[in-house]
């Protein structure tokens, strides 16, 4: 179970590392506006410092659920599992939070936050096994 757990968070972490780049990097082009519902390039351009910062907001939780992994990979689980269960459980939030924003956002909070969620159920049912 706990194993599952750890894929799902590198999985989660790495669609984080993914919107860093559409957010960050890319919010300008073409393809990225029409993902977010920008209507044009002057939008694109007053909105960039606030999808720059979000997107670095997204890089940072996908570090703390992979670092998380590679410490618990390494030996040093209760670092850890501390880490992959706080950065898991705020992208959640985060995609609630989304969800609760409109209609037009449940898909991209659907896939925001499937991953984390089967993180943290998996590592839930995983630690009250391995506690057993």
């Amino acid at each position: 179970m706990l194993v599952i757990s750890g894929v799902c968070a590198v999985l989660a972490g790495l669609v984080h590392v993914y919107i860093f780049f559409l957010e960050s990097v890319a919010w300008t082009s073409p393809r990225v506006r029409r993902t977010f519902g920008i209507a044009s390039e002057s939008e694109a351009q007053v909105t960039r410092s606030l999808a720059f910062n979000q997107g670095f907001y997204n890089l940072f939780l996908a570090i703390g659920a992979i670092l998380g992994v590679v410490l618990v990979v390494a030996g040093n689980g209760a670092t850890g599992w501390t880490l992959v269960v706080f950065s898991t459980a705020s992208m959640l939030g985060a995609a609630v939070v989304l969800a609760g924003t409109g209609r037009r956002y449940l898909n991209s909070a659907f896939v925001q936050g499937s991953l984390p969620l089967i993180t943290l159920l998996f590592a839930f049912i995983g630690s009250t096994f391995t506690a057993a």
